[in-house]
């Protein structure tokens, strides 16, 4: 189950369902219904929200602390003199 398999039930798009999960946009009451449905979810609570995150989230583990490490310290070579030339001080 995926943004994408529930844009397809909905016969919305991949958009659409991206933006309700991420809260940029407020779905109308019909399809609320219908994703109820579509979940197998109780519709009865009154004030309940569905929360897409715990449908569709997927956890992506952090990277460990070295290869941030490294990351940080080759964004500092490339960087090197860029504030002497903006401050013309080069």
């Amino acid at each position: 189950m995926n943004q994408t398999w529930l844009a397809e039930k909905l016969v919305k798009s991949h958009n659409m369902v991206n933006a309700y999960v991420q809260n940029r946009q407020q779905s109308r009451l019909e399809v609320i219904y219908k994703i109820v449905e579509i979940l197998d979810l109780d519709a009865t609570k009154i004030g309940y929200e569905i929360s897409f995150n715990k449908y569709f989230y997927k956890h992506t583990p952090l990277r460990n602390i070295e290869e941030v490490t490294q990351d940080i310290l080759k964004l500092e070579k490339q960087s090197d003199g860029l504030i002497a030339e903006i401050l013309n001080l080069v």
